[in-house]
């Protein structure tokens, strides 16, 4: 047992990460937001791809989703997890303007990078198979998008890359265990919904920080995509 994929997916995190950072100085303010923008809009594509995965369980996704952001909402998530990048952030910032968009980076990088279908068959496969193919091509995606979401929200961005090594970690280490759990239907339905959550993410990055969607509220639906695969599909 190892977690090799994972390591190598958090890698090309920091990687990308710190290409990014030292790339924004260079990039105007202007040309950095127009990049954010065109990276959200790729976003929202991934994201619809991933949404219609599952149309045939389009009820179950509205009510998973629909009771997931309820209870999100009430376990007032997304405001524990920007805090708890405000904390970090704490730690790694000293009140410079930079600051500001710290915990956003981190929860949003965060929740890219753990969320769809790649984030789960990944570690799967390297941990069953020792194939390590999507892995990579997950990794080589995902240091692009930190590259460009470091040059605009700054170092936050790059404490993603412990949250992908404790998650897909974790799913490749006991991968013999979750093989009988993820049947290709339930990663089907569980990817339907994460695809929703990335099209948000995605929107997110094109709208103004005004009008952001807390996406962290929806994590829950993934417990009810679940449960609904288990007791009417299984």
């Amino acid at each position: 047992m190892s977690i090799t994929g994972a390591l190598i997916n958090a890698g090309a995190i920091l990687f990308g990460g710190l290409i990014g950072l030292l790339l924004k100085g260079c990039i105007k303010k202007d040309s950095s937001k127009s990049l954010m923008r065109i990276l959200g809009l790729c976003t929202c594509i991934i994201g619809i791809s991933g949404a219609l995965s599952g149309y045939q369980h389009i009820i179950a996704l509205v009510i998973s989703l629909a009771l997931g952001t309820f209870v999100g909402e009430l376990l007032r998530i997304d405001d524990g997890l920007n805090k708890f990048g405000l904390w970090v952030q704490g730690k790694f910032t000293r009140g410079d303007q930079e600051s500001s968009t710290f915990a956003r980076g981190f929860v949003e990088a965060t929740l890219l990078f753990c969320v769809g279908a790649l984030a789960i068959l990944g570690p799967l496969n390297s941990g069953l198979r020792n194939d390590y193919d999507i892995i990579i091509t997950k990794s080589i995606i995902d240091a692009v998008a930190t590259m460009v979401l470091a040059s605009y929200l700054g170092i936050g961005v790059l404490l993603s890359a412990f949250s992908v090594l404790l998650y897909q970690g974790s799913i490749e280490l006991f991968a013999g265990f979750f093989q009988n759990i993820f049947t290709s239907e339930l990663i089907t339905l569980i990817s339907a919904t994460g695809g929703i959550m990335v099209l948000g993410i995605g929107f997110n990055m094109v709208m103004d920080s005004n009008s952001k969607i807390k996406i962290a509220n929806f994590l829950p639906g993934f417990l009810f995509s679940a449960t609904y695969y288990f007791l009417f599909l299984r």
